[in-house]
């Protein structure tokens, strides 16, 4: 048994709960979010047959401190990619998908091309497959977002992540602005389209940054948000500098639902898509 390395942390991680979805990613040569960022909420999600699938490699391009996932050069896509997704997700089972990545500076549309091969496959296995993507920043290119706009996720979700005064520490190669641009254009392209994002506690920011940060967000005409505790994943990482309290992250759930979100999960252990299939069954 392998407990979480957080020491607050009561969530175990048995091995015996992985198996099954540990084997269908290796099989089909796929990485996923939930053991790249050494996610808490990994034995519980396997053990269902489910996982955020990490398209475009496991190295990113971008130096957030915060993450675990590994940084550098990558190598080139995996044309094959797109079908051991697909393959994976028949084999597991999977009704609600989510699609997430690496940063990906290096590729002219930011991978864009490939969130929207994946996407048209999973269509074509099963229209009733609920699809919800995890998408990077493509550097502001508004014509590799319109692509991926264009072909009707369910959900297509950008994260925020922490307040605009830590972006320089724990964000050096994001724009918080540029993110903000990023769900405000979706909105634009598609106003019926679905967004969501998602911001961490714990970094070091103040009450009245996150309210401000949740004003931005919902200005863009964000549906949905998380709300969640950070824990360093490793000690190389950006170390945890507070914990919430169940108090403050239902304060937080209150007040952003006040100011027009259409469900917020907000609690120690929620991540952007922990649970993901709660979103859209609370407005459906």
């Amino acid at each position: 048994m392998y407990e979480h390395p957080h020491p607050f942390s009561k969530k175990k991680i048995r091995f015996s709960d992985l198996v099954a979805t540990k084997n269908t990613l290796r099989k089909y040569n796929l990485h996923s979010v939930c053991e790249e960022s050494r996610c808490p909420n990994i034995s519980e999600c396997f053990k269902k047959k489910t996982a955020t699938f990490l398209i475009l490699g496991n190295i990113c391009t971008r130096n957030c401190c915060f993450c675990s996932i590994k940084k550098g050069t990558p190598a080139e896509p995996n044309k094959n990619e797109p079908l051991q997704v697909v393959e994976a997700i028949k084999s597991l089972g999977i009704r609600y998908v989510v699609i997430t990545s690496v940063t990906r500076d290096d590729l002219p549309d930011g991978g864009a091309s490939v969130f929207v091969e994946t996407l048209k496959l999973i269509r074509q296995l099963s229209p009733l497959i609920t699809i919800e993507v995890l998408i990077p920043d493509f550097l502001g290119n508004m014509d590799s977002l319109k692509i991926v706009v264009e072909t009707s996720p369910d959900v297509i979700s950008h994260n925020i992540e922490t307040v605009p005064s830590l972006y320089p520490i724990v964000r050096s190669m994001a724009d918080y602005n540029r993110s903000l641009g990023v769900l405000s254009e979706i909105k634009k392209i598609n106003g019926k389209q679905i967004t969501k994002s998602g911001i961490m506690l714990g970094l070091g920011e103040k009450k009245q940054e996150v309210i401000d940060v949740m004003k931005d967000i919902v200005e863009t005409g964000c549906d949905f948000l998380s709300i969640g505790q950070y824990l360093a994943p490793g000690i190389r990482n950006y170390r945890t500098v507070t914990y919430t309290s169940l108090e403050e992250f239902n304060f937080y759930a209150n007040k952003g639902m006040e100011m027009g979100f259409k469900h917020i999960e907000s609690g120690y252990y929620v991540r952007s898509s922990y649970n993901a299939h709660r979103y859209t069954e609370k407005i459906s």
